[in-house]
């Protein structure tokens, strides 16, 4: 049986893996089925941003912090009323307390030190763009919000670093300094959380140092791909919204939007942009199911070197057809499973270790000798067969 790449709406398999259920109009179908509900989160406050983790353990050192004194923050500057996370009013975390700064020594040298500590772009700043001013930004500042009026040299790391002056008093928050940043949108690293398995899951992004959840509304089956892959997945075949209040995330939106080829071998490599209307909510969260890792392993012999093949799909052992199998095969599967040569028998007196039961997955494999997987094989589509289970490959590797 001669196998051929199969195309559909842009997207090319090849018949090696290819199961039915990639072959989908579009990857955005309908939700996947609610999933148990998940440990209640922590939500931990450091420099102004909410970080949620599913631990209890960091919980318990938060409440343990608190009764200690810990919990309170040595420094911080934050951003209010912006657009996004880099632009705003100039807020610090002083004495206690968060506090707007006095535009009385404001310059742009202050403004690069705010975007430095904020892990944002350079300062929007030059002879012909003002400096903004705090005061054009809601909500406003509490009437009774202290106002910290700070010297700076410019080389300082963190605000906190600044010189105050005392002699000087700002007594109106027309005053506050406000900051222009340019945004940067990459983020650190991305995983898949909330599923069953580790390639099913809601999609979230490290991003300021948080992470944030990821708007399916610019998610492409190319995103998805490559995703998968990085993860060590099979293919993509399911990404929806996140539909059930199990799976949805909280905390912020990730406010860009990965534009993959579907050739890249990270998501880091794809090229971000910003969305250009950014109306989603958690319902949209992007969740992405990728087929499981292939696995294969050697059942009801002697050692883990000799016995029934079985490999696993969609999370599901099944055994493989002995329709074609020849000594290439055995030599493909001994070589993956670091189980040294095959040992060769004849198709007549192949030992048998007895019948699987459940699903036959592969029927007519035909290896050159060279893959590292058997997954890289050419076989019928998964599932597709015509033996039962008396026809169960068997294989003996030396060991060595």
């Amino acid at each position: 049986m001669q196998l051929h790449p199969l195309t559909l709406d842009h997207m090319t398999y090849f018949s090696p893996g290819l199961d039915l259920s990639t072959l989908l109009p579009t990857l955005h179908q309908s939700c996947p089925e609610p999933l148990a509900s998940r440990p209640p989160s922590a939500i931990i406050l450091t420099l102004g941003h909410t970080h949620t983790t599913q631990t209890m353990v960091l919980l318990f050192f938060m409440i343990l912090g608190t009764g200690l004194g810990l919990s309170e923050l040595s420094h911080g500057v934050r951003l209010v009323g912006g657009p996004n996370r880099c632009e705003g009013r100039v807020e610090l975390w002083k004495n206690g307390q968060w506090g707007t700064l006095c535009d009385d020594y404001w310059t742009n040298k202050i403004m690069a030190i705010v975007c430095r500590e904020l892990e944002c772009g350079p300062a929007v700043a030059g002879p012909d763009v003002p400096l903004p001013a705090g005061k054009i930004y809601s909500p406003k500042p509490q009437k009774d919000q202290p106002i910290w009026n700070l010297k700076c040299q410019g080389t300082e790391e963190t605000l906190v670093e600044c010189e105050e002056d005392m002699s000087i008093e700002c007594s109106d928050h027309d005053e506050d300094a406000g900051a222009i940043c340019e945004e940067i949108l990459n983020f650190d690293d991305f995983h898949l959380v909330g599923g069953p398995s580790p390639c099913t899951g809601r999609v979230e992004v490290k991003y300021a140092g948080k992470w944030d959840t990821v708007c399916n509304a610019g998610w492409t089956f190319q995103d998805a791909k490559v995703l998968c892959r990085e993860l060590g997945c099979g293919r993509p075949f399911l990404t929806t919204g996140s539909c059930s209040k199990d799976q949805q995330g909280t905390g912020d939106i990730w406010p860009g939007q990965v534009e993959c080829q579907g050739s890249e071998a990270s998501l880091s490599n794809c090229p971000v942009v910003r969305m250009e209307t950014n109306n989603c909510s958690h319902k949209d969260d992007t969740w992405v199911h990728c087929e499981e890792r292939f696995a294969l392993r050697l059942v009801d012999g002697k050692h883990n070197c000799s016995g029934r093949l079985e490999v696993l799909h969609k999370g599901i052992w099944g055994s493989v057809c002995n329709d074609g199998w020849g000594e290439k095969e055995d030599q493909v599967v001994c070589q993956e499973m670091n189980c040294g040569k095959a040992v060769f028998q004849k198709p007549r007196d192949r030992v048998r270790f007895g019948h699987g039961k459940g699903h036959i997955w592969l029927d007519d494999v035909r290896c050159k000798g060279k893959e590292t997987s058997l997954e890289q094989c050419k076989h019928r589509f998964w599932g597709y067969h015509d033996c039962t289970h008396r026809e169960d490959v068997s294989v003996i590797c030396s060991e060595k």
